[in-house]
């Protein structure tokens, strides 16, 4: 699962790693600590315009089909193994999109009871990555609101994460650079995404 990531670093880094620009006029957003059951809004490029880092998208999903906004915090990760059966993610499988980050973070639970927790910041060997997600622009059934909206996909554990996550023994999917413009021209199906697809991780306790 992935529910807090880190984008610390400033727009001309950000753009100059991923050859995508920022509107001058935008306010980047960054931070230490996203906290996604906040819904923030965070930089990420879509396959509908790769040369650009957008800011007006919220961590969150809302399908065409949600009736109000409050569904979000059930989306703000996506199962890529169920992809093509969620009501909320099938429709959506074309539209792509690369969330920028310098981290991330989960805890591990230290005793059975659940009541003592490790917190860790992971990340890849490189200091700016990619998760691969998904996007969609909801219309508000009521006032007609236009509201940008985003999901990270999540896959299977690897050893890092399954120590760490030890539970649910997921992570969120981080793209291999080479692989990142191929992500957004759609060369690479989700399903290639799945473990054993992985980036070398290192996790520290935060």
């Amino acid at each position: 699962m992935c529910f807090y990531m880190q984008m610390k670093d400033p727009k001309p880094k950000v753009e100059a790693r991923f050859q995508a620009k920022a509107a001058p006029e935008t306010l980047w957003p960054q931070s230490e600590y996203f906290n996604g059951f906040s819904f923030p809004k965070i930089a990420l490029i879509t396959d509908a315009a790769p040369d650009q880092l957008q800011t007006n998208f919220s961590w969150g999903l809302l399908p065409s089909w949600a009736k109000d906004i409050e569904f979000r915090k059930n989306t703000l990760n996506a199962r890529l193994e169920t992809l093509t059966e969620k009501p909320s993610f099938k429709d959506i499988l074309h539209q792509r999109c690369l969330i920028p980050a310098n981290a991330y973070f989960d805890w591990q639970w230290l005793d059975p009871q659940g009541k003592a927790k490790q917190r860790y910041r992971i990340h890849a060997t490189e200091d700016l990555f990619a998760f691969a997600g998904l996007y969609n622009c909801w219309q508000h059934p009521e006032t007609g609101e236009t509201l940008n909206t985003f999901t990270l996909l999540t896959t299977e554990a690897n050893a890092t994460m399954a120590f760490i996550h030890s539970t649910k023994k997921r992570m969120p999917v981080i793209v291999h650079r080479e692989d990142e413009q191929r992500w957004l021209q759609h060369a690479i199906e989700p399903k290639a995404l799945a473990f054993p697809y992985d980036v070398p991780l290192l996790a520290f306790p935060d």
